[in-house]
């Protein structure tokens, strides 16, 4: 299989010798739902059947996970069908980021689109190669006449995994649409220590007034409060607000981290900012305590019905939506990664990747990296 023009072809030599463990993969029951499990020598990923969603993700001498996150918590009625479809942890939304308009609530679309609202159906068992563990698995859209084909290659014997995913349009004629990623972190991994990092630029907090949400504007990472209050958004402790912040970023590479000290666990991913142009920056409390943080990048940063959308066409020169025509395919890629940390571990203040070798630039102390190279055919 061709590899995604995301990551570079040209790859430098590394030299290292590794004991090769046992590796297994499979669909099983999981929680009382059908999922795929992957496990490398070092990490186990469960990819939900019934949505699509990557529910978990940790090492295997450390057992925390990180995407420790259900929608159920917030629809109580999803218990009623405990194998419905339904949101965890990351899911994809597609085809659109947020609410449908009034008259496609009538014909029964739901928020975020049908991605994590249909069965997934694993198309590749399990290639377990020499160095990385690869399965294909896709899901079809019928309302939005689109299906979806997402390739997972994950490293033996690191704690990293490479996501491609290929979206076709089965209709005759071209639409708008949009794709983003929603990985969503929760506790215990999540509490008031975890910091969150991003290389984000310019930003506006959702739910500002139409025409013009993007005023006021701000810097990552400050939100601003009811639209005065300065916020830190590396921090939540027992007030979400603002819920919902979206920023562009500037830089060739989008990252995120986010790092419980504590804990001793970092989780981040790294996309191309060209694919996915947002990160929206979502964080919820209950009880006075933290819940959830959305660490979610895409191809937009608004968060309304497609009219809204068309009709404001950008923010800060970023588009609003994605165009694909009849028939075509279009692929986009991102990494997930892992790593243990100290417990003075404060932040992260870059995270690179030359196509070899993950580099997580701490604010304090020694750059940690984390070998990618193995995830290549």
């Amino acid at each position: 299989m061709m590899r995604n023009l995301l990551w570079p072809t040209t790859r430098a030599l590394v030299v290292s010798f590794v004991v090769v463990t046992v590796s297994q993969a499979d669909v099983m029951d999981v929680d009382g739902r059908s999922a795929l499990v992957l496990q490398s020598d070092v990490a186990q990923l469960v990819i939900d059947l019934a949505g699509g969603s990557i529910k978990d993700f940790h090492l295997l001498d450390h057992g925390l996970n990180p995407l420790q996150w259900d929608s159920v918590d917030f629809d109580s009625t999803l218990a009623e069908t405990p194998r419905k479809a339904r949101s965890m942890g990351h899911f994809l939304c597609l085809d659109r980021w947020g609410p449908a308009s009034e008259a496609e609530i009538e014909n029964g679309m739901g928020w975020h689109g049908e991605a994590s609202r249909v069965l997934w159906k694993v198309e590749q068992d399990v290639v377990q190669g020499e160095d990385n563990l690869e399965a294909v698995m896709s899901a079809n859209l019928e309302m939005a006449g689109l299906s979806v084909r997402r390739t997972i290659r994950m490293s033996r014997s690191a704690a990293v995994f490479e996501v491609t995913e290929a979206v076709t349009n089965n209709r005759p004629l071209g639409r708008i649409y949009n794709m983003v990623q929603h990985p969503t972190i929760g506790p215990p991994f999540l509490d008031e220590t975890t910091v969150v990092d991003a290389n984000a630029g310019k930003g506006f907090m959702q739910g500002g007034s139409l025409p013009n949400p993007e005023q006021p504007s701000v810097v990552w990472p400050q939100g601003l409060k009811e639209g005065v209050t300065p916020v830190d958004l590396r921090h939540l402790t027992d007030d979400a607000a603002p819920a919902v912040v979206s920023f562009v970023i500037d830089a060739e590479y989008g990252w995120t981290t986010a790092v419980n000290a504590g804990q001793g666990l970092l989780i981040g991913y790294v996309w191309q900012t060209e694919e996915y142009a947002w990160f929206d920056a979502w964080r919820h409390v209950i009880d006075d305590k933290p819940f959830a943080r959305g660490l979610e990048f895409g191809t937009s940063g608004l968060h309304q019905p497609f009219p809204i959308l068309v009709q404001k066409g950008k923010i800060f020169d970023r588009q609003l939506f994605v165009y694909i025509d009849a028939g075509e395919t279009v692929t986009r890629s991102y990494l997930n990664f892992l790593t243990s940390v100290e417990g003075d571990f404060t932040g992260v203040r870059n995270v690179t990747f030359d196509g070899v070798n993950l580099t997580v630039e701490p604010l304090t102390g020694d750059a940690i990296v984390v070998d990618a190279s193995r995830l290549s055919k």
